[in-house]
């Protein structure tokens, strides 16, 4: 998906506008996700920029493009470009000190019952 979005529009409301955004790219992700993965791959992984136009679109991860999008919305801009481009995933094994570390962080935040 590449595209610009308009903030703006003639008869919307602006905040339903945005939660359509928002809808279309969850439901473009859903989408690419369904597919099968290709052999020698585990998962779908997503290539992302987001950027107020295609020129200053800059790559991110995939967990920071809504709270982009709400900051855009935030400092009043009138558009915005997303590119998500998927891509087959291959998960790595976490190296054995950060699973400790995790419990450790875990169980001074109250979690003791967490395993790996």
């Amino acid at each position: 998906m590449k595209k610009t979005f308009q903030l703006q529009a003639e008869g919307k409301h602006p905040e339903r506008l945005l939660e359509s955004i928002k809808h279309d790219i969850r439901k473009y992700l859903k989408r690419e996700r369904r597919r099968d993965v290709p052999d020698g791959a585990d998962f779908w992984d997503f290539d992302c920029k987001f950027g107020l136009t295609e020129e200053d679109a800059e790559v991110m991860h995939l967990a920071n493009v809504i709270p982009c999008i709400d900051n855009a919305v935030a400092n009043q801009a009138t558009q915005f470009y997303v590119e998500l481009l998927a891509k087959p995933g291959v998960r790595t094994k976490r190296p054995e000190g950060a699973a400790l570390a995790r419990q450790e962080r875990h169980a001074l935040d109250g979690f003791d019952d967490l395993d790996d």
